[in-house]
């Protein structure tokens, strides 16, 4: 494939992914936070093994089965839960900024567990963006301790799920890179999410489900940016510009927020946009930490085996 066209479809998949919390909450108002997700990714598994397919799971290192499963699927669980926890548009696109901490803690981890090299530039990147999370918590005050402690108490566990969500991937993302040997269980892990699901729903209850015109083009739009964006990034980074790449889904937090402002009708202060540019750039200085020592980031790697 051409790498430019591939490069391309890597950036499809950065637009997909960055409409999942507007996407995600959008569906939760209709069929749950349990229902909504267990459909959402039962859709989705049924895209990608029309468009990923199967890995022969004979030929996959067990230790990837075994510790990708479980690391993806609560990963999974924690990002679709905590958005459909959330309850306001507002309060589920800030809670998807906690998860966007994940790049952060990603590098951080492969550092501290993966001996990659890094420069100076990582202390004020990991400051800075734990900073810019503190920010957008804080309100339309900005860096407000009282606030931002505030606004955790309104609803613990979506920011609990969002921010355990982020150490879990980083989590994910370190392990992977190291056991999975270039193999790929992505249909295997939404397939294991959604039934875990509607395990969930069935044995606790998940409420009744508004099947509408709406509600069903919110499910196939969901569901196509979850399923079709891992698809996207595959293509992107086998045989795309994976530098280019790597550098823009930093940028992720910026524009999932500015997409769920617009779905959910959620206006957003000028205080939270600081915020998240303060995640973004922190982010980035934690890439440039790595990048300066290394042939790749531990990004690219990670993007390899997700």
């Amino acid at each position: 494939m051409n790498k430019n066209k591939a490069t391309l479809i890597g950036f499809i998949a950065i637009l997909l992914w960055a409409s999942i919390v507007g996407l995600i909450r959008g569906v939760s108002e209709s069929f749950g936070a349990t229902g909504g997700a267990a459909l959402i990714y039962t859709v989705a598994s049924v895209f990608l093994i029309f468009s990923v397919g199967f890995n022969r799971l004979s030929k996959v290192p067990p230790k990837y089965l075994l510790w990708g499963s479980l690391l993806f699927v609560s990963y999974e669980l924690c990002l679709a839960l905590s958005i459909g926890y959330a309850n306001t548009g507002r309060q589920a696109i800030e809670v998807g900024m906690v998860n966007y901490l994940w790049p952060t803690f990603t590098l951080m981890s492969a550092i501290l567990f993966n001996k990659q090299k890094a420069n100076f530039l990582v202390v004020p990147g990991f400051l800075l963006s734990m900073a810019g999370i503190c920010w957008v918590l804080g309100g339309d005050q900005g860096l407000d301790i009282a606030s931002m402690i505030a606004n955790v108490q309104d609803n613990p566990l979506s920011y609990g799920l969002a921010f355990a969500g982020a150490v879990i991937w980083a989590a994910y993302c370190t392990v992977t890179a190291r056991i999975a040997q270039g193999h790929n269980c992505v249909t295997l892990f939404f397939i294991l999410v959604a039934v875990v699901l509607w395990v969930k729903y069935l044995l606790m209850g998940g409420g009744e489900m508004d099947f509408n015109l709406r509600s069903v083009i919110y499910l196939v739009l969901a569901a196509s940016a979850m399923g079709f964006g891992y698809a996207a990034w595959n293509v992107g980074i086998l045989h795309g510009n994976v530098t280019i790449l790597a550098g823009a889904s930093y940028f992720i937090p910026v524009l999932s927020a500015a997409l769920a402002a617009l779905l959910l009708s959620a206006p957003l202060s000028f205080a939270f946009w600081q915020g998240a540019a303060m995640v973004c750039i922190g982010s980035i200085l934690c890439w440039l930490a790595t990048r300066s020592k290394a042939s790749a980031p531990v990004a690219e790697k990670a993007g390899q085996s997700a």
